[in-house]
């Protein structure tokens, strides 16, 4: 499906999406980051260190702080901005066609960038629109869902930003099967893009493989587990956080390969063309998470790997369908 390339300054490899932009293959996560002294410092050392694949999101509340490095180092000369892969998302309750654009805009002011590499639907069903600041209304303790969302008319507003140059590249976050199929037998500019859960313990091997049937590349959050939601409740929704990097069979393989256990579990993803955001504000951390270039991991390695899927019984993040 997509070809790795290694080029130009980053540390990390490449994937070729099937517009022919090139998605850096490590990328930084930005989810649970809204401190802004504390993402701002993270966006530095991530930079020094090599990272040019930035995701974010309206819903992150954080974008106005990865504009503020952005800005400074690109004014300062330090990075070009055709080097960045700067990634954001429509919000769940803009999941409308009049308001994909003001959305967008708002999100590339905040980033004081004039496009994004790749704009996303955040998910394939949509909140009840109540105000722009309004992100996830609730009533009586219950999310608003909008039963109306309509992802056609929604990807038709997406593709309206690619023709306006605000968006490179548009792309789809967290559609299931049936979603991925209904969007391409309609779509113009097809989904460059899926960001969607995939780690060890749930490898979403279906989905990946429909993704590859239409040459959607596919990027992966919570590659890691996602050990920061410990002590995170979303919305009252309860998380199953899967303790990876424990796991024997991870932690033998590291050994091995004298690497780190997320290390491995991050190579496991990127040798099967997978990109991976894994968020992190330690320095040391950062500077692990992308050298991963060094080594291959052995056709026994990404067996013994691949027989830790769990399935659905994996799964760690709540899926939505329509």
């Amino acid at each position: 499906m997509s070809n790795i390339v290694i080029e130009g300054k980053s540390k990390t490899k490449f994937i070729t999406m099937n517009n022919g932009l090139k998605m850096p293959l490590v990328g930084l996560g930005s989810w649970q980051s809204d401190n802004p002294e504390e993402i701002e410092l993270a966006l530095e050392k991530a930079l020094e260190a090599g990272y040019r694949h930035f995701d974010t999101a309206t819903l992150y509340k954080n974008e106005d702080s990865l504009g503020k490095v952005f800005r400074r180092w690109l004014d300062q000369g330090k990075v070009k901005r055709e080097e960045l892969f700067i990634v954001t998302k429509l919000p769940w309750n803009a999941m409308r066609p009049d308001l994909v654009e003001k959305f967008l805009k708002s999100s590339l002011a905040r980033l004081q960038v004039k496009y994004v590499d790749l704009y996303l639907t955040h998910w394939p069903i949509g909140l009840i629109y109540t105000s722009d600041d309004d992100l996830i209304p609730m009533k009586d303790g219950k999310i608003m869902y909008d039963k109306t969302t309509d992802i056609e008319a929604v990807w038709k507003a997406m593709e309206a930003q690619v023709d306006a140059g605000l968006a490179k590249s548009i792309g789809i976050s967290n559609y299931n099967i049936k979603q991925v199929e209904r969007i391409m037998k309609m779509a113009r500019i097809p989904p460059a893009n899926q960001q969607v859960e995939v780690q060890t313990y749930f490898q979403n091997k279906a989905l990946r493989q429909v993704c590859e049937k239409y040459n959607i590349s596919v990027c992966a959050y919570g590659p890691l587990g996602s050990p920061g939601r410990k002590t995170y409740s979303f919305t009252g929704i309860e998380f199953n956080i899967p303790d990876l990097m424990d796991d024997p069979v991870v932690k033998d393989i590291a050994k091995k390969h004298s690497k780190t256990p997320g290390q491995i579990l991050l190579k496991f993803l990127v040798q099967q063309n997978i990109a991976v955001i894994p968020k992190s504000t330690n320095p040391e951390r950062l500077k692990m998470n992308i050298n991963i270039f060094d080594f291959e991991l052995t056709q026994v390695d990404m067996r013994r790997l691949e027989g830790l899927d769990k399935g659905e019984a994996g799964r760690s993040f709540p899926g939505f369908t329509e």
